[in-house]
């Protein structure tokens, strides 16, 4: 028998909505910024450091989760954050498409994290568009793969 900390998935999966609505407000700003013309620096900057952090909570939701869905099932230890998206697509979590966009996601952690005070800040990063979908996707997948693993 497994030891799936429900609880846990359960709080960071609840999370996931606050994400993608934290996608739409920045897509709806970036847009609105476009239409005005408006280029006030300051609001640059902190649509820019609002979208760092919503990718940087997203990686960190998936991560999360994925090591805990790792731990539970006694799936092979992950090397990498990567290697958590891959383990979790190759045990059938969630499709292909999905872990492209996932283990995209993940690859911004270092940047994120480490490199922050050099990222490039231009326009709203693509993967704000792409998100959405692979979130809600991967927020549905993981109790589905929960409760057949269980029976």
């Amino acid at each position: 028998m497994y030891y799936v900390n429900q609880e846990q998935i359960d709080a960071r999966l609840a999370f996931v909505p606050d994400l993608l609505k934290a996608c739409a407000a920045l897509e709806s700003a970036w847009e609105a910024r476009g239409k005005t013309g408006a280029e006030e620096a300051d609001s640059e900057l902190l649509l820019h450091l609002a979208q760092e952090r919503t990718l940087h909570l997203a990686i960190e939701t998936v991560t999360d989760v994925g090591s805990l869905l790792i731990d539970a099932f006694m799936m092979r230890d992950a090397s990498s954050y990567e290697d958590i998206v891959e383990i979790l697509a190759g045990e059938g979590v969630f499709g292909a498409d999905v872990a492209a966009v996932l283990t995209e996601l993940v690859k911004l952690r270092r940047s994120l994290t480490q490199e922050y005070n050099t990222l490039p800040r231009s326009g709203l990063h693509p993967m704000i568009a792409k998100l959405p979908r692979a979130l809600s996707v991967f927020a549905e997948a993981v109790p589905a793969f929960i409760r057949k693993e269980m029976l």
